[in-house]
């Protein structure tokens, strides 16, 4: 098999099974009524500072009117609060409730033990190719 096709299948392979074991890792007892989407909304909100919905949204590259029904369903679950802004009635900030706070942070672990796995093995010179293959990557996908 050539380069282009392993490196193909690959990546398929790879992004298949982030995603499977995301959601695995993510639904524990505690956390079994939330998504990898809606721990991907928390990511995006993160901790401390009320962000408005504009900015979470182009976060994660999705519509204000999408991004809103994720919202307003973390919201019914308590992970995410809402407010008008004092300024500006029309603005929506969010941010993350203590329970919110917690189940960001437990995704947080699951990236943080996943990155020490993954480069636990590798050479200086190693981690450094990786970083800029997976650059490139990210700039292609956000380019197209």
């Amino acid at each position: 098999m050539d380069i282009n096709n392993a490196l193909n299948e690959v990546l398929v392979k790879l992004f298949r099974n982030i995603n499977v074991i995301e959601e695995q890792a993510i639904r524990t007892d505690e956390y079994k009524d939330v998504t990898t989407n809606d721990m991907h909304v928390m990511e995006a909100i993160g901790m401390g500072e009320q962000k408005n919905m504009t900015t979470v949204a182009r976060a994660l590259r999705v519509t204000t009117g999408t991004l809103t029904i994720s919202i307003n369903s973390l919201v019914k679950k308590g992970y995410v609060e809402r407010v008008r802004s004092e300024e500006d009635r029309r603005v929506v900030l969010v941010s993350l409730t203590a329970k919110g706070n917690k189940a960001f942070l437990h995704h947080k672990r699951f990236h943080e033990q996943m990155i020490a796995t993954i480069v636990e093995e590798l050479s200086e010179e190693e981690k450094q190719v990786l970083e800029k293959a997976l650059n490139r990557m990210n700039h292609f996908f956000l380019s197209n």
